[in-house]
């Protein structure tokens, strides 16, 4: 029996390039929770930012933001529980940090729970943050003017991940758990999008056998491989492909089909 359903947002209920989700999938949303499936979001994305993309239904979700880092359960914004926190050891993230900012060409994000934190940047990547993203931003002169727990350390690479990742990953891919997380992104964070699943489920009574998941990118992996069936969106990268049988070409219409009887 299914009761939570998670799904990755950029690139598998939002393609990448888009800034709104489909209008249909919210009575979708509310058409799972009738049935007393819990929906949530399970993204590399901002609490605030996914509040505000699923603005219609947005005080009926649980989310998994910052790729698992933090979970919050269902209510309005400054009053819904928290259900999990995993913050990263700072004096390595902040490290971390200054090695992103040497690299030309990208951009730093340091996420606290519910604020990102940048430095050293031009307008432009603000307003991605800000207005394409829909993020809380602060402006800190250091990194070290972050004064909350890090969740997660980013960088922003809009001329690609491959050079950056390998710059990056002999240092601080496997302590920091390194992951693509679209064609422009790479996230560091000491949790993952697996081990956010698993508190989930512990914080909401579900067992992983009574999950789905829907994902499209390496930091969905671990996801994936925990929920009771994950699928993998049919445009991944191939090498992800061969690790999941389980393909989905539309999110929106496999829950449709659900809805109407079809076994996920």
């Amino acid at each position: 029996m299914v009761k939570l359903i998670v799904s990755d947002i950029d690139g598998t209920l939002l393609p990448y390039g888009q800034t709104a989700l489909s209008p249909t999938l919210f009575p979708v949303i509310r058409a799972l929770k009738e049935r007393g499936v819990i929906f949530c979001p399970a993204s590399g994305r901002q609490y605030h930012s996914l509040r505000g993309l699923f603005a219609p239904v947005q005080d009926e979700l649980a989310y998994l933001c910052e790729n698992g880092a933090i979970l919050y359960g269902a209510g309005q914004e400054d009053v819904a529980p928290v259900l999990g926190k995993t913050a990263m050891p700072r004096e390595e993230s902040l490290a971390l940090a200054e090695d992103i900012l040497q690299l030309p060409g990208c951009q730093l994000l340091v996420s606290g729970a519910n604020a990102s934190y940048v430095c050293r940047c031009p307008q432009s990547y603000l307003s991605l943050l800000r207005d394409e993203k829909g993020n809380r931003v602060r402006i800190v002169e250091h990194p070290r003017q972050v004064g909350e727990d890090i969740l997660k350390v980013s960088a922003y690479c809009p001329g690609g991940t491959e050079e950056p990742a390998k710059a990056l990953g002999p240092r601080w891919g496997e302590a920091l758990h390194m992951a693509v997380a679209g064609p422009d992104w790479l996230d560091f964070t000491l949790a993952d999008k697996g081990t956010g699943l698993e508190q989930l489920c512990r914080a909401l009574g579900v067992s992983l056998e009574e999950t789905v998941a829907f994902g499209d990118n390496w930091n969905d992996a671990a996801m994936l491989r925990k929920a009771g069936r994950g699928y993998l969106m049919e445009q991944a990268d191939p090498e992800l492909g061969r690790q999941f049988s389980l393909r989905c070409g539309d999110v929106e219409k496999t829950l449709r089909a659900f809805l109407a009887g079809e076994a996920l």
